[in-house]
């Protein structure tokens, strides 16, 4: 176990919460499946092969998180530059061609021949993305630029993968336009640059909607009169089905009251067209009560507050930008998908991070995740770095001080030494020279034990 940990580099908050809420995203998922057996099986399957397909959809994101998370942040900046004028093509073959898949949020997905995979686009171009603008924005931050420049570096790219997704998905495309509005402004892209942009941004949106009000049945504006009459059912009480989900959300919030009905206990998720992915907030409440709500809560609080911490610690602007750029994004997302649930927020389709099913939301936050956590991962690399010369200059430091402390003390105790041999000297001297006066009077008064020899010259004289 030990041995794994250790592999487990960057901040370990983050590597907690990850696994814990992948944990936790397998009893409400199991629960929920029930539902998708009848509302997309059409009544054929069963939970546990949904299980199983969860499972494998959440050690895939785990093994992303790991493989990613090893890498040098840095290799992004160059992974970015192709990867974006891969994704927007992408996208534009899935409006053109995309299809909708029952009981899927009704969002536009891509399906890749051959293997019978199907995945959203959209969510990996959210990725991609934000670390395309990150990079850019270091870049241009080192040099000069003008807005015709940030236009061309910045917002070409930015308004392609926009436009290609606000038919199919405006609260990822809204979603994504302010993720990128915030990292411009930390970046310190100037002020009226983003006045500029904002103004056309909403010019664009309105003439769009005139678009589609010109154009009811044109392909590319079919999603619009979703949005409007979600944003209209939500201030208002006409039934309809979005209404019809989020009474039968507010009804097992209710029922789970404090302390729920118990893990797979659940009755409205059988009437929530969405109880495994969009309403599944709503689930976790009825089963779990709302200490699991605010537990779950919790958990994203305490990702979000790493991100802060962390990102107010780097000094390498483009880590602090992916940071920010991927971490924000998965609060937010959940925010969202919690607002649903109680009503606070029109039904937009965000699923809720590690905990929905659904294996292209899993995957590319994975990904997100991994990138940051190989953002802290280098830095507590250079702090551990920092720390060890710190150590081998303080150990240098008492290792000069002990080596004059010795060679003070061997000078003294050389001058000492060299004071006894002149002593030494001056008695030998003194002894010689009695003894040679001895010999010259034979008479002469020998020494008495213990008698001071300058007495006996002295006397002799």
């Amino acid at each position: 176990m030990n041995k794994i940990i250790n592999q487990l580099k960057g901040d370990k908050t983050i590597w907690a919460v990850i696994i814990l809420l992948a944990l936790v995203s397998f009893l409400p998922v199991y629960s929920a499946s029930t539902n998708l057996v009848y509302t997309v099986g059409n009544g054929k399957g069963s939970t546990l092969v949904l299980l199983l397909k969860h499972f494998l959809h959440v050690i895939v994101g785990v093994v992303i998180v790991f493989l990613i998370h090893k890498l040098h942040f840095e290799k992004f900046k160059k992974y970015s530059i192709f990867a974006i004028w891969i994704i927007i093509p992408a996208l534009l073959f899935t409006l053109l061609q995309g299809k909708t898949i029952g009981g899927a949020n009704a969002s536009r997905w891509l399906e890749i021949p051959f293997i019978n995979f199907s995945f959203q686009p959209s969510t990996l171009a959210f990725t991609i993305l934000m670390v395309y603008v990150a990079r850019t924005l270091t870049k241009i931050n080192e040099t000069k630029y003008t807005f015709k420049d940030s236009v061309i570096q910045i917002w070409l790219p930015v308004g392609a993968v926009l436009i290609f997704i606000l038919p199919s998905n405006f609260s990822t495309a809204a979603l994504m336009f302010a993720m990128v509005f915030m990292l411009l402004y930390i970046g310190q892209y100037p002020l009226r640059y983003l006045g500029i942009v904002l103004a056309s941004g909403v010019a664009l949106l309105a003439l769009f909607f005139v678009l589609a009000q010109a154009f009811p049945k044109h392909k590319t504006f079919s999603r619009v009169n979703t949005w409007v009459s979600r944003i209209e059912n939500f201030t208002s009480d006409k039934p309809d089905e979005d209404k019809y989900q989020i009474e039968n959300a507010k009804i097992a919030i209710a029922v789970g009251k404090i302390n729920g009905v118990g893990p797979g206990k659940s009755i409205q998720k059988n009437f929530l067209p969405q109880s495994s992915s969009d309403f599944i907030f709503a689930i976790i409440i009825e089963e779990y009560g709302l200490i699991g709500g605010y537990v779950l809560v919790f958990f994203y609080m305490l990702l979000f507050f790493r991100f802060l911490i962390r990102a107010n610690k780097i000094t390498n602007l483009f880590g602090k930008l992916l940071i920010i750029g991927l971490g924000f994004p998965i609060i937010i997302q959940a925010l969202i998908n919690m607002g649903v649930a109680v009503e606070l927020l029109p039904v937009t389709g965000q699923p809720l991070p590690l905990i929905s099913s659904g294996g292209t939301s899993i995957w590319m936050t994975c990904l997100s995740l991994g990138i940051i956590l190989s953002v802290t991962k280098r830095e507590d690399e250079i702090a551990a770095d920092l720390k060890d010369f710190q150590d081998k200059e303080a150990a240098l430091q008492r290792l000069i001080e002990r080596e004059v402390v010795v060679m003070k003390a061997e000078n003294s105790e050389e001058t000492l030494s060299q004071d006894e041999h002149k002593i030494n000297d001056i008695k030998y001297s003194i002894r010689e020279s009695l003894k040679q006066e001895n010999e010259l009077d034979n008479k002469g008064d020998s020494l008495v034990n213990g008698q001071n020899p300058m007495n006996a010259v002295i006397n002799k004289k």
